[in-house]
């Protein structure tokens, strides 16, 4: 009576795979059409701006320090705590063009001493500790790390896969992958939300989840491969997400509540991440129902790709 989703299923999932894998296909041609004609709202930590250290008396509450710096016309503010509960960092896009590295360091310290001014009030007087100018450049380089970390993310599990089962999984499970991953960043280009670092770390957290639930479904397929006799491969792969649709929705209702509590009560610093993070468990949860067996059976994959190769009669023969 308390098992929300019965454990016998026997959903035909498998007969709506052509309209799945059309529908996956529009949406990441779509999203990856979108990306570079729209771009991304990105951050300071991309784009470079003003990084002012502060010290309060007392602790700060930080959304009102948020509410201050957007009324005083910043945009976009990122105030987080650093250390000490009475210690924050601001970050702050340019509020004008200067020209010349000495010029960026004057605007940045003149900026730091007005919003010291701004956020102070009697009894918690603010202290600067630092203003700097942080240029683009430093932005360049961590987008190229976190391309090259999702390079290598995709490459390891490419191998991992591919030992683990066959190749004909691996590609299954990473063009899966890919397509979360390019939808929820295909989002972030379409609503212009600002794409920071923490919104990375939750694509690259997608990519993650996306493969965890992709191989448990091919685990179960693998077993059924290796469990059930004179069963087409379609059956074998349509009674997979059956076996596994009652885990899989659990767990990802799960997730989500948990992300969800993230993104309510975690601030506006996370909202982004918790963003990232829900859009892919609810892309995730679809994809490894809807996308990653019908790929299997568009790459025709039958129980001899699981079987271990046979070896020839006639070198066993020559043996003593």
């Amino acid at each position: 009576m308390f098992r929300l989703i019965p454990f016998d299923t026997n959903y035909d999932i498998l007969r709506w795979r052509l309209p799945s894998l059309a529908i996956a296909l529009a949406l990441m041609v779509a999203a990856l059409v979108l990306i570079p004609m729209k771009g991304f709202n990105f951050a300071l930590d991309f784009t470079g701006g003003t990084v002012a250290e502060l010290k309060f008396e007392k602790e700060p509450d930080l959304e009102r320090v948020r509410a201050a710096l957007e009324g005083a016309g910043y945009s976009n503010p990122v105030v987080q705590t650093f250390g000490a509960a009475n210690d924050i960092v601001v970050r702050l896009q340019p509020r004008e063009a200067q020209d010349g590295e000495a010029a960026l360091q004057e605007s940045a310290a003149a900026t730091g001493g007005a919003i010291a001014d701004l956020l102070g009030e009697p009894g918690n007087a603010v202290t600067v500790v630092r203003s700097d100018f942080v240029g683009p450049q430093v932005g360049k380089e961590l987008a190229e790390n976190g391309v090259l970390a999702m390079f290598f993310v995709i490459v390891g599990f490419l191998v991992y896969i591919t030992f683990r089962f066959e190749w004909k999984f691996a590609v299954a499970a990473i063009i899966t992958t890919l397509h979360d991953v390019v939808l929820v960043v295909g989002w972030f280009a379409l609503t212009q939300h600002e794409f920071d670092l923490i919104v990375l770390a939750g694509v690259l957290s997608v990519m993650g989840y996306s493969i965890n639930d992709t191989i448990v479904v091919f685990d179960r397929v693998r077993e059924n491969f290796r469990g059930l006799h004179h069963v087409s491969a379609n059956e074998v792969l349509n009674r997979s997400v059956n076996q596994t649709l009652s885990r899989t929705i659990i767990t990802s209702v799960v997730a989500f509540l948990t992300v969800l509590a993230l993104y309510l009560y975690g601030g506006s610093s996370l909202e982004g991440m918790a963003e990232a993070q829900m859009l892919g468990i609810i892309i995730g949860t679809l994809s490894s129902i809807f996308v990653a067996c019908p790929l299997l059976i568009w790459l025709n994959v039958t129980k001899q790709d699981l079987l271990p190769k046979a070896k020839d009669d006639s070198e066993l023969d020559r043996r003593p």
